[in-house]
Order: C-alpha cells, then sequence, then structure tokens
C-alpha cells in the first residue's frame, strides 16, 4: 500500500496521471483509518528501505568514482609512454571519461530501483538523430582519428595535398591546418585529406633538386653539360650522397634540346638551393654561348 508510493517498481510502465493520483487518494484513505502507532511503523520500515538503496547508491558511484580516476591515470601512463599525439591522448581520455561516468551514472539510478530502460532507449535514439544529422561531421571525425593513429604526417612536416602545401601547424579531431610558405592558414577536413594522396617532404633528411634546361638545337651539348656541373659542384650545400649530381640530354622537343640536372642536398637547404641554381643557369650559359630558345612557328605561304 504505503509502499506503493514510495518504491519505484522497476519492471512495469509508469501510470498515468490520473492514476498516480487516484492511488495516492486511496492511500491517504487508508492510512486516515490506520492507528498512529502502524502509520510510524510503515514509514520506519520504508524508511530503511529507501534508506538502504540510497546508501548502496552512495557507495557504487563513490567507488566507481575512484575506478574512473585510476583508469584515466593508467591511460594517460601509457600513451605518454607510446608518445602519442597529444590532440589524440585529450580525446581518448576525454571519451572514456565521459563514457565510464554515464555507465556509472546509470547503475548507480538503477541501483536507486528507478527503471533505466528509458533513458537508454532515450539516449540511443537521440545519437541516432545527432549522428544523421552531422554524417560529413561524423565523416571527418573519423579522418582524424585515422590520421592521429596511422600518423602519414605530423605538426612540424611539410606536406602537398590536394592542390596544397605547406607545414602541418596542427591536427585537430575534424580538421588539419597547414601555413603556406606566404603564410596563409588553410584549413583542411580531414575526411578528404585521409583519403587523398598526401606528399610528405619530410620523411627524409634530403631532398632531389631537379632542373630541366631548355637550350638552342646546333648548342654544344657536351659544353652545356659541363658548364651545369661547374655550377652545382660550386655549392657546398650540393651533397654527393646518395648520388652525386647526374646531368644528361633527356630529350628532344619541338624547338629545343631538354638537359636534365639533378643533385641531392639536405631538406632544409632545398629551396635555397633551387633558385640559387636557377639564377647562375641562367647567367652562366650565355656566357658560354649557350642560348635559351623562343617558342618558334614556321609559316609557309604558298602563291597560287
Amino acid at each position: 500500500m504505503f509502499s506503493n508510493i514510495l518504491q519505484t517498481n522497476t519492471t512495469q510502465p509508469a501510470d498515468s496521471t490520473v492514476n498516480i493520483v487516484e492511488n495516492i487518494g486511496e492511500t491517504i484513505g487508508e492510512l486516515a483509518d490506520m492507528p498512529v502507532k502502524d502509520i510510524l511503523a510503515l514509514l520506519a520500515e520504508n524508511a530503511l528501505h529507501i534508506g538502504l538503496k540510497v546508501l548502496a547508491a552512495i557507495v557504487i558511484y563513490s567507488v566507481g568514482a575512484w575506478l574512473i580516476q585510476r583508469v584515466k591515470k593508467l591511460l594517460r601512463k601509457i600513451m605518454t609512454r607510446r608518445n602519442v599525439e597529444a590532440s589524440l591522448s585529450s580525446f581518448i581520455l576525454s571519451f572514456a571519461s565521459i563514457t565510464m561516468t554515464g555507465l556509472l551514472l546509470l547503475v548507480t539510478i538503477q541501483t536507486l530501483g528507478v527503471d533505466t530502460s528509458s533513458i537508454v532507449a532515450l539516449i540511443a535514439g537521440s545519437g541516432l538523430a545527432i549522428g544523421m544529422a552531422l554524417s560529413g561531421t561524423l565523416q571527418n571525425f573519423a579522418g582524424g582519428m585515422m590520421i592521429l593513429f596511422f600518423k602519414p604526417f605530423k605538426v612540424g612536416d611539410y606536406i602537398e595535398t590536394q592542390g596544397y602545401e605547406g607545414t602541418v601547424h596542427s591536427i585537430q579531431i575534424t580538421t588539419t591546418v597547414i601555413k603556406t610558405t606566404d603564410n596563409k592558414t588553410i584549413v583542411l577536413p580531414n575526411g578528404g585529406l585521409s583519403g587523398s594522396i598526401i606528399n610528405n617532404y619530410s620523411t627524409s633528411e634530403k631532398r632531389r633538386c631537379d632542373w630541366d634546361i631548355s637550350i638552342e638545337y646546333g648548342s654544344d651539348i657536351e659544353m652545356a653539360k659541363n658548364v651545369l656541373l661547374e655550377i652545382v659542384g660550386r655549392h657546398k650545400k650540393v651533397l654527393q650522397e646518395p648520388d652525386k649530381p647526374f646531368v644528361a640530354l633527356k630529350s628532344l622537343a619541338d624547338s629545343a634540346i631538354i638537359i636534365t640536372c639533378r643533385v641531392w642536398v639536405k631538406r632544409e637547404d632545398y629551396w635555397d638551393t633551387f633558385y640559387a641554381v636557377n639564377e647562375e643557369i641562367y647567367k652562366e650559359l650565355p656566357k658560354r654561348g649557350i642560348g635559351f630558345p623562343y617558342p618558334q612557328m614556321d609559316v609557309h605561304i604558298k602563291n597560287n
């Protein structure tokens, strides 16, 4: 009777408001006919029962909260030992904390005698609706997880992808930010980035500089090759390993002979060497009698 009000039924669905009011009215009527001594005994019995449930819930929550903190510390140590990216580490800790705390709250509420099936159904339905509304964001989120886990690049790397190139400034959960050489900030969605071709120039300590030089037909090929070797040989930043400077006739184009020149340099010396050699080639070859051709077109006029 009285316990029907003080306790929550965990197996039956809640009555309508009208039924609840009727039950309360009936209970009050029955209490009015009972002796005061019986009413006090009934209150004491139900108070003890509810008090034990509350005490059990407090103990479960306290122990659970302590265990969650221990698990978080253990996860933090593991990720620190394995040098996990800071952004990925922060996300994993937050996700684990929210998940474990949510489960702990459900267990605590269930200990009090409350039916949690409706709460779980509400959370599941909300999650499905949110997932459908944020499908693009979830794709970027999944891409971010793949980038942080497989590490095709890291902060500080110089990459080229999707028509952009620059230094990786930050890797976030849904986007990656790169800084171009002219200080532009490019924000790339991780969903497309994780599935695209990425050229990471920072994976090796050395890079190869390539030049394709067009010279006039009739020029002395050996002279041109020797001049190019002299130019790159004067640069202290040009390396002799893994290969020595290489010069060869690459192709015979419509209006020019194409000579290719390849040298290896340290990654940080790439652009300085590339631009400096470009300038010297332009200045030195004409001094040796080797000219650069202009686009030409032969026009034949026929008189009828």
